[in-house]
């Protein structure tokens, strides 16, 4: 049963895969034809196209056709219609030209007419001024032998003149001109007397007026400057100390200043004696200091001494930059700062160089603002202006001088080294600031109490003064007065002329300009008087 059962089974197998494998069979047969019979579709269809195509490639081939035709008989009529517009223009051009050309002939024989009437003119001219020319010939002949007449006559005059009054007329001409010379010259005179009287006098009032408003504007103290300093102690012990053993404090501290100390019996004091002041602060600072360490001994005194001139030197510097801002002066060189810090430790006739130095720059910015210059300038000239007197090294140039080559060694500008070196007429004015700063540096220094003068040496500048004055000719008297600023000369009437005393006011100026030195300006008073006495009985 087993067997049956297994051969069914395989007989089952067996008619399955037969049934598989014609369906299959069936299927590839099936997709063939239908293969073939797509390609056959393709064909006809791709044939039909191509028909297609071909009939309407043929339409537009003779739509082409068509269209050139067209066009082309639009070309042909736009061309014939631009030949007739050319045509057209062509015709207008030619004739526009030949009406030109007629007017231009009509102008030509417009013109060859106009010439030949001209011509005819000219003819018919030229002969009238001929009969012109020949009347004109024979009055000018007329008029030579009337001047020549003329000519005689006057000779004949001339002669009977010189016969009548004994002089020729070179004689005559010569007297008449010397007459007119005179009479011109005293009429010049007087007028430029007037000018010069009526511009001295306005010159003086304006001159006045700045001078005074500036004066009064700027307040100044009066400075005197010693060449000693008192150096107090609290007791005379310590006086002991400082001369120390044998003196040997005492010789180490003059030869590390050079200052010169004085110990005297005054009580609880030294005196610094020394003319530089700068050297005399150094030594009562290296005083102060080694008195209150206690500390005094050599070795000692030249560190102090080093110390102390650095801190003097740096003073220096911030004076210099303190005067510099309080006047509201910019772009100063480091060297000339330093230059103005020096200043402090300077005196010029007792006066503090510093002091004086500002004094003259605030008077000059004032100045040139009330003559409407640049008061800056004006201020930096006056605070300048005596840098010459405080050199680094020993030179014997005037101060003047010096301190213009230091300006312009250090970029200041021309007016200014101008200004610096002009100040005392070393050198000739250039600019309005040089005058400025002489004036302002001779109020700054000619002030009452500015200065101060050794009594003899006063005496005797006024003696000089006085002496100048007698050494001419018909002077009477002569007075120093007001501090030396003024001399004032008598001269005998019977000697000396109004015009001589005009001339004897200018030599002895000039004459004490060259031979004296004097601070400021002296101003020479000639006096001449002429005195009637009679008495009634």
């Amino acid at each position: 049963m087993n067997k049956t059962l297994v051969n069914k089974d395989l007989s089952l197998n067996l008619k399955q895969m037969d049934n598989t494998i014609i369906l299959i069979i069936v299927g590839i047969v099936t997709l063939i034809i239908g293969f073939a019979i797509a390609k056959m579709l393709e064909k006809n269809k791709a044939s039909h196209i191509i028909k297609s195509a071909k009939k309407r490639a043929t339409n537009i081939t003779k739509q082409a056709g068509k269209d050139a035709e067209n066009l082309k008989k639009d070309k042909m009529l736009q061309a014939k219609e631009k030949f007739l517009e050319l045509k057209v223009e062509h015709e207008r051009v030619i004739l526009n030209r030949d009406k030109k050309i007629i007017e231009a002939e009509k102008r030509t024989r417009d013109k060859e007419s106009k010439a030949t009437s001209e011509l005819a003119k000219a003819k018919n001219t030229s002969a009238e001024f001929e009969t012109k020319k020949k009347d004109y010939d024979e009055r000018l002949s007329f008029l030579d032998k009337r001047q020549t007449e003329l000519d005689k006559m006057h000779r004949r005059q001339v002669e009977q003149l010189e016969v009548i009054s004994s002089l020729s007329a070179e004689d005559a001409k010569a007297q008449l001109l010397e007459s007119i010379k005179d009479e011109a010259k005293t009429d010049a005179m007087a007028y430029i007397q007037n000018s010069l009287e009526e511009a001295k006098l306005t010159a003086q009032q304006e001159a006045k007026k700045v001078i005074i408003n500036t004066i009064q504007r700027i307040g100044a103290e009066e400075s005197i400057d010693n060449c000693v300093s008192v150096f107090n102690l609290e007791s005379d012990d310590v006086k002991g100390r400082i001369i120390g053993r044998e003196g040997r404090n005492i010789r180490a501290i003059e030869a590390a200043t050079g200052v010169e100390i004085i110990v005297d019996d005054t009580p609880d004091a030294i005196i610094l004696s020394c003319f530089d002041s700068v050297r005399r602060e150094i030594a009562r600072l290296s005083l102060h200091k080694l008195v209150t360490d206690g500390r005094i001994h050599p070795a000692r005194i030249e560190e102090v001494v080093k110390k102390t001139t650095k801190q003097i030197e740096e003073e220096i510097k911030e004076v210099g930059k303190r005067t510099v801002i309080d006047l509201g002066i910019h772009g100063l060189h480091p060297e000339l700062i330093k230059a103005v810090g020096r200043m402090k430790f300077r005196s010029s006739y007792g006066q503090n160089l510093l002091q004086h130095s500002r004094e003259v720059a605030k008077l000059c910015g004032v100045m040139a603002s009330e003559l409407g210059l640049n008061p800056k300038l004006a201020k930096r000239a006056g605070l300048l202006h005596d840098i010459g007197k405080v050199p680094e090294t020993e030179t014997e140039l005037p101060h003047a001088l010096l301190g213009m080559q230091l300006a312009e060694k250090f970029g200041e500008k021309p007016d200014v080294c101008n200004a610096i070196g002009a100040h005392h007429d070393e050198v000739e004015m250039t600019t309005l600031l040089s005058p400025i700063v002489q004036v302002c540096d001779a109020i700054s220094g000619a002030r009452p109490g500015a200065r101060r003068q050794v009594l003899d040496s006063y005496i005797q500048r006024l003696k000089d003064l006085e002496d100048v004055a007698f050494g001419f000719k018909g002077v009477n008297k002569a007075y120093a007065i007001q501090a030396g600023r003024e001399l004032r000369v008598m001269v005998e009437s019977e000697k000396v002329s109004d015009e001589k005393a005009a001339e004897l006011s200018f030599s002895i100026s000039q004459k004490i300009q060259t031979e004296m030195t004097y601070p400021g300006q002296v101003k020479i008073t000639v006096i001449r008087e002429t005195r009637a006495v009679n008495i009634a009985k």
